[in-house]
């Protein structure tokens, strides 16, 4: 599982005109599922993404998580993240997981943060979505479970 993490001050997503999520502080979070993805696995990314202590305490440093500074989530999917372009100029997405099982773990990602946070938003798989986001910092992290859990 590949994580695009953006610490944003406001954030949303449209589909055919329409805002299907929208959040005020907190992370936009683009979502690529790999074939090899299971649901402990997404689980274990979604623990790591809100322990990240990369909102600033009251001295200024990067101490706080997005749990502590009682943060909101919106959540793309984006298979695109698993684009190998290696070889020529079209990108190769065989590793990206079969569309039906990638959905089911967007769909379990998402829920198993509602456990924890009580704003998550998100876009609509498959759909042809336009973001929109004010990255606050910038500030952007790239979590990918092959170098964060051993498989």
């Amino acid at each position: 599982m590949r994580l695009v993490i953006q610490r944003v001050s406001h954030a949303s997503v449209t589909v055919d005109g329409e805002i299907t999520g929208k959040i005020g502080r907190g992370f936009l979070v683009l979502l690529g599922a790999g074939s090899d993805d299971t649901e402990e696995i997404a689980e274990k990314m979604a623990d790591k993404m809100l322990r990240l202590r990369i909102f600033a305490d009251e001295n200024d440093k990067t101490n706080l998580s997005v749990t502590d500074v009682k943060g909101e989530l919106l959540i793309v999917s984006q298979f695109t993240l698993y684009a190998d372009c290696r070889k020529g100029n079209r990108p190769s997405f065989i590793k990206a997981g079969d569309p039906a099982k990638a959905n089911e773990l967007y769909e379990h990602f998402k829920e198993y943060c509602k456990e924890t946070i009580p704003v998550v938003e998100s876009g609509i798989f498959g759909a042809d979505m336009k973001v929109e986001l004010c990255n606050d910092g910038p500030f952007t992290i790239v979590l990918d479970s092959d170098e964060i859990i051993k498989k």
